[in-house]
């Protein structure tokens, strides 16, 4: 009896660039008769025009409701009648679409994403329509939610300076609601030439194979000129930030303290140095805050920390934001939990971890990492955004074993640059609901 391949080594992977510039990531794994396909396109958040608060992700939506070869809702029959599934998702740096499929299914999902590539079905009533689901989202998970916001829109506008940085990415109303067909369509000729995404393929195919079915299907979308990637570097902050907001839906206090972390494209060490120091502090009830602030000194009910403005470390280029959040009860004054906290990165900063406390930390983490890229989903997203906003799907691979080389004297480091003169601080106080 023959046994079944298993999962490709990463040299096996192949890379292909087609006439029109789309950059393709064939990454074989026959361990199980199913194949993802996704599209990572370099726009996101950052890349919106001024006064168009949320494009990007308004785009998002409109990339479902139809294309060249499709009428509005095809693309889900198609790929829910395989018994595929498939989604969407925007980010800082990048707009990624995916499906998952049966192996013999390669070629719909192939399909599929190269029509609304090629000619997204952008009319008046799409866009309409989309805006107000974009609308109705928002309300949901925003406006009328506790700590909806907080803090990933409402820190970046106290640590930032620049638009690209520090507005809102979820969107504005009255942007939305201004927004014209000519605007998305020129949205979609700036920024979803093939020249600006990488195909990421990954699963049960014959390498030659897919690279044929590749080029039947996207090699004929035209080339168009890819946009400039202009830097989003601003100069750090020269002292503490402070900024207060209300929350009517709140329950309790809260606060965050925003830090620039290291460009992970120049400092990757000092990067993974400050994702593991999150860890370090929050990751489990033994973390350091928890046991400081939860069960020893009983200034909050909540601490998170982490690297990565959308909570994901290495999800977007430099600048990105190291976080801390906490919530607490209203007796407490926000400042006592601010002091304690750069109490203990004060020890951090100077004795650095125990040895074996990072050992725990690092072999939990790596460990959880490589069980999160079992699943072909995960592992297809993160090569193909490492891919794209790193330049190296191999970095994906990397991390397990970068997170277990960490120092305790790179942690060490990582506390000392969290510096009070050099964030911000979010206040957030429950107020009466209307």
């Amino acid at each position: 009896m023959s046994t079944a391949p298993t999962s490709a080594p990463p040299e096996q992977r192949q890379r292909l660039t087609l006439d029109n510039g789309l950059r393709v990531l064939l990454a074989p794994d026959r361990s199980n008769p199913v194949v993802g396909v996704a599209v990572h396109v370099d726009v996101g958040f950052r890349s919106e025009p001024e006064g168009r608060t949320g494009f990007a992700h308004l785009f998002e939506h409109l990339m479902f409701q139809g294309s060249e070869s499709l009428e509005k809702l095809a693309h889900f029959r198609h790929v829910q009648g395989s018994g595929g599934v498939f989604n969407g998702s925007t980010h800082q740096d990048y707009t990624d679409y995916f499906e998952i499929l049966p192996a013999g299914a390669l070629e719909r999902g192939l399909f599929l994403e190269a029509d609304r590539l090629r000619a997204p079905k952008l009319t008046e009533e799409n866009l309409r329509n989309q805006i107000d689901v974009v609308k109705e989202e928002i309300r949901l998970n925003v406006l009328n939610r506790p700590y909806g916001g907080f803090p990933w829109i409402l820190l970046p506008p106290v640590l930032y300076s620049t638009y690209p940085n520090a507005h809102n990415g979820y969107g504005d109303f009255r942007d939305l609601e201004t927004s014209t067909l000519d605007d998305a369509a020129a949205f979609f000729d700036a920024y979803y030439a093939p020249g600006n995404a990488v195909l990421t393929v990954v699963g049960d195919f014959d390498p030659d194979d897919a690279a044929e079915l590749v080029g039947r299907h996207f090699g004929d979308i035209p080339a168009r000129p890819v946009p400039a990637r202009p830097s989003f570097g601003e100069p750090a902050p020269d002292g503490e930030r402070h900024e207060s907001v209300v929350d009517a839906h709140a329950p309790l206090p809260a606060l965050a303290m925003g830090y620039r972390l290291p460009d992970p494209g120049t400092d990757l060490q000092g990067y993974l140095a400050h994702a593991v120091l999150g860890s370090l502090l929050t990751d489990g009830e033994a973390a350091r805050l928890t046991q400081r602030l939860v069960y020893g000194e009983g200034l909050v009910t909540d601490v998170s920390a982490s690297a990565g403005l959308m909570g994901a470390p290495l999800d977007a280029r430099d600048p990105d934001t190291f976080t801390i959040t906490a919530v607490h009860p209203d007796t407490v004054d926000p400042r006592r939990v601010v002091d304690a906290v750069d109490a203990e990165l004060l020890v951090l900063g100077e004795r650095g971890p125990d040895p074996e406390e990072l050992r725990r930390v690092t072999a939990r983490w790596a460990g959880a990492l490589h069980r999160e890229h079992d699943r072909l989903m995960n592992r297809m997203l993160a090569l193909g955004s490492a891919e794209l906003v790193h330049g190296r799907a191999e970095l994906s691979d990397e991390l397990p074993g970068a997170i277990a080389a960490v120092t305790p004297e790179a942690v060490a480091a990582a506390a000392n640059a969290l510096r009070p003169d050099a964030r911000a601080l979010l206040v957030l106080t429950p107020g009466a609901s209307a």
